[in-house]
């Protein structure tokens, strides 16, 4: 069975709804920002900043690869895995690829309550927020549409919204492998 693929902004909600549909399939989760760093035996932070974004990459494309052999598993990428060297075609050669798609004032919201673990954004207030993830978004955009799959991702405060996420793109995973 193929694998699937969660790709899409930092603060989408691919670990949680992976983890989620994972749960529902009776399927293994792998996020691989925490393999990575299991692997490597450092944070991401701590990898981008030692070795820079290049070299960080060339690791996220190597696991990506190992990870792409997994059969039955949910795969959360990094924000950035699907824009850098055939990452996405890989992802939809070996699996099912899911865009969660996430309004820029979402983001915020979500990124807002976690900025100071991701250093990237950390000092930035809610305006200069809003401008980065905007514009870094419209870059990557292009990759993340290559999808096999764009799921629109609003609203996620509760429980009960990522089971009815959940509920309704496995729905649409099932439509889309049939």
């Amino acid at each position: 069975m193929q694998s699937i693929f969660l790709i899409g902004y930092m603060g989408a909600g691919k670990t949680t709804i992976g983890k989620q549909i994972a749960k529902c399939l009776g399927w293994q989760f792998v996020d691989m920002d925490l393999f990575i760093e299991n692997r490597y035996h450092k944070a991401i932070p701590d990898l981008f900043a030692e070795k820079g974004e290049e070299f960080f990459r060339k690791i996220e494309h190597t696991i990506l690869q190992e990870v792409a052999q997994f059969e039955n598993t949910v795969i959360s990428t990094g924000g950035g895995a699907p824009c850098f060297f055939d990452n996405m075609e890989m992802m939809n050669r070996t699996g099912i690829t899911v865009y969660l798609k996430t309004p820029v004032s979402e983001l915020v919201q979500r990124l807002l309550v976690c900025k100071q673990e991701r250093p990237l954004i950390k000092n930035k207030n809610r305006e200069e927020l809003t401008l980065y993830i905007a514009g870094h978004l419209e870059k990557r955009e292009s990759w993340y549409n290559c999808a096999t799959l764009v799921f629109p991702v609003e609203r996620m405060h509760t429980r009960q919204d990522i089971i009815m996420i959940t509920t309704d793109l496995i729905n649409q995973i099932n439509e889309k492998r049939i």
